[in-house]
């Protein structure tokens, strides 16, 4: 799903998933293309978000330090409770959520219960490496005031 933006105040949570290792530049890669459909940019993200079982991907910890993002990590029980567009059981069997990058976008975004917040759903990429990366981007709620 691909929905064209004007950019002004744009506000973007980013749910990341990847192979176990994963290089960075393949994660970067992978989000630059998503953000391409929104269409936004790195500035654009105002946070990242993942399963607490890739607490320790060096890539997504890299990426949020590069560009200063808050990174949030969620169980797969808090995933598992956002209904999202594309689950997959082969996430399910591995990760024990049926989502990883669409739910977390989702979560990070205040939007879990609102899958239209989704602007790009799941985007995967193999990298040259030949391990996998999936970005979901979803807009964020806007803050009262």
């Amino acid at each position: 799903m691909t929905v064209a933006l004007g950019t002004d105040g744009l506000r973007l949570a980013i749910g990341l998933g990847c192979d176990r290792g994963t290089p960075e530049a393949t994660v970067q890669a992978c989000l630059l293309q998503a953000l391409a459909q929104v269409p936004a940019d790195l500035r654009h993200v105002a946070a990242a978000a993942s399963i607490a079982a890739k607490a320790d991907e060096a890539a997504f910890l890299a990426l949020a330090a590069r560009h200063g993002w808050p990174l949030q990590w969620y169980t797969a029980a808090q995933l598992a409770a956002v209904p999202v567009p594309n689950p997959s059981a082969t996430v399910l069997r591995y990760m024990g959520t049926p989502s990883v990058s669409e739910a977390a976008a989702l979560l990070a975004a205040g939007a879990a219960h609102d899958a239209s917040a989704l602007l790009v759903e799941k985007h995967r990429l193999r990298g040259e490496d030949g391990r996998n990366a999936t970005v979901s981007i979803a807009r964020m709620a806007r803050a009262a005031g």
